[in-house]
C-alpha cells in the first residue's frame, strides 16, 4: 500500500473558481492524485516480480519519493492557478495582464517539474535492470550473484551441447522442457551453419568472457575495501582529497580555476560537483592518476605525490604519461 501525500482541497477548489464556472467536486483533486500514485503502485510492483527482492527497498522509495514530490507539485500548482483568473472569469475590462503573465511563467516552470517528477517512474522500471555501479553499496553481493548465474548458464549451456552431441537429440533432455528443447530446435533448424549446435561456440567464449569480467570487478573491489585509503596531497592553489563516503577523488581549489585549467579538468574526467564544492571523477587506480597527471604542473618537488600507483617490475615499464594534446576537444 502507497503512503498518500495531503492535498489542499482549499487551493483546489480556488483554483477551479479562477478558471471555470463549474462547481468544485469536494475530494476530488485528492482522488485524482491517489489515482496516479496507484497507478505508480503497480508500476513498482510488477518491476518487484521482475528483479531480486534486494532491488525492493530502492523501488519503494523511489515509489515514495514520486508519491511526495507529486503531492508537491500540485499543491503548488493549485496555489499558482488561484493567483490570478483566467480572463473568461475577471473580464476582459482592467484585466491584470502582468500578472496573469507571471502566473503563466510560474505555471510553465511547475509543469516542467511534473515532467522531471513523471521521470521517477522510469527510475522505477529500471531498479534491478541497468549494471551494477562501483558506488552501489551492494555492488559485491549482486556481482557474486551475478557471477553465480553466468556461471551457471555455462555449465548449463555445455550440458545440453553434451547431450546433443551423445543422443543427436534434445528430446528427453533433463536441463530443458519440452517448450525450451522446441525453441532450441526451431533455431538450430533456421541456422545457417551445416552442423549447428543447441548453443555455438561464440556464445560460451562471450559468457566465459563476461564471467571472467566479473571475477575480475569483484577482485578489484575486493582489494579496494581490504587496502588502507590513499592518501590525498595539497598543491599550489588548492588539495587532492580522496573522500572515501562519496567514492570519489576531488581537486579543491581555493579560489575559482581559469578557464584553461577547467578545460584540462574536464579533459582528464573530472566534473563540477557544486555540492560538494569540487572537481571529482570516481576513486579508483584511474582516477587517482589522472588527478597527479591535472596537479603535478602546480606542484613543487617536495609535494608531489609518489609517481606510481601501483608497484611495477623493470620488465614491466610505466606506460607514456597521460597527454592532453593527444585528446580530442
Amino acid at each position: 500500500m502507497p503512503t498518500y501525500y495531503p492535498i489542499d482541497e482549499t487551493a483546489a477548489r480556488r483554483a477551479k473558481e479562477m478558471s471555470s464556472f463549474y462547481d468544485y467536486k469536494p475530494g476530488s483533486a485528492t482522488a485524482s492524485y491517489r489515482q496516479e500514485v496507484d497507478k505508480a503502485a503497480a508500476i513498482a510492483e510488477e518491476q518487484k516480480a521482475r528483479v531480486a527482492p534486494m532491488y525492493h527497498e530502492k523501488i519503494d522509495r523511489l515509489l515514495d519519493t514520486y508519491a511526495r514530490k507529486l503531492a508537491e507539485n500540485l499543491n503548488h500548482g493549485y496555489a499558482i492557478a488561484a493567483r490570478c483568473p483566467s480572463v473568461l472569469i475577471a473580464g476582459p475590462a482592467n484585466f491584470p495582464v502582468r500578472k496573469k503573465e507571471k502566473q503563466n511563467r510560474a505555471a510553465d516552470a511547475n509543469m516542467k517539474e511534473w515532467q522531471e517528477i513523471q521521470g521517477i517512474l522510469a527510475r522505477i522500471r529500471g531498479v534491478g535492470t541497468a549494471g551494477i555501479s562501483s558506488d552501489d553499496e551492494n555492488a559485491l553481493q549482486k556481482l557474486r550473484e551475478k557471477l553465480a548465474r553466468h556461471e551457471q548458464e555455462q555449465e548449463m549451456m555445455k550440458s545440453i551441447n553434451a547431450y546433443y552431441r551423445k543422443h543427436g537429440t534434445l528430446d528427453g533432455c533433463p536441463l530443458l522442457s519440452a517448450d525450451e528443447a522446441e525453441k532450441i530446435k526451431a533455431a538450430m533448424a533456421r541456422d545457417w551453419r551445416a552442423n549447428p549446435k543447441p548453443y555455438e561456440s561464440y556464445l560460451l567464449s562471450n559468457n566465459n568472457q563476461t564471467i571472467r569480467s566479473i571475477k575480475a570487478r569483484i577482485a578489484e573491489l575486493e582489494a579496494k575495501q581490504s587496502s588502507p585509503a590513499p592518501e590525498g596531497w595539497s598543491f599550489d592553489g588548492g588539495r587532492v582529497v580522496m573522500n572515501q563516503e562519496e567514492n570519489r577523488i576531488q581537486i579543491l581549489f581555493d579560489g575559482k580555476p581559469d578557464a584553461d585549467i577547467r578545460s584540462e579538468l574536464k579533459h582528464a574526467g573530472f566534473r563540477w560537483a557544486p555540492s560538494q564544492g569540487a572537481w571529482q571523477r570516481m576513486l579508483n587506480q584511474n582516477g587517482i592518476y589522472a588527478a597527479k597527471s591535472v596537479t603535478e604542473q602546480w606542484m613543487t618537488p617536495s609535494t608531489q605525490p609518489e609517481p606510481e600507483i601501483e608497484s611495477q617490475t623493470e620488465e614491466e615499464p610505466c606506460s607514456a604519461p597521460f597527454s592532453y594534446s593527444q585528446q580530442s576537444m
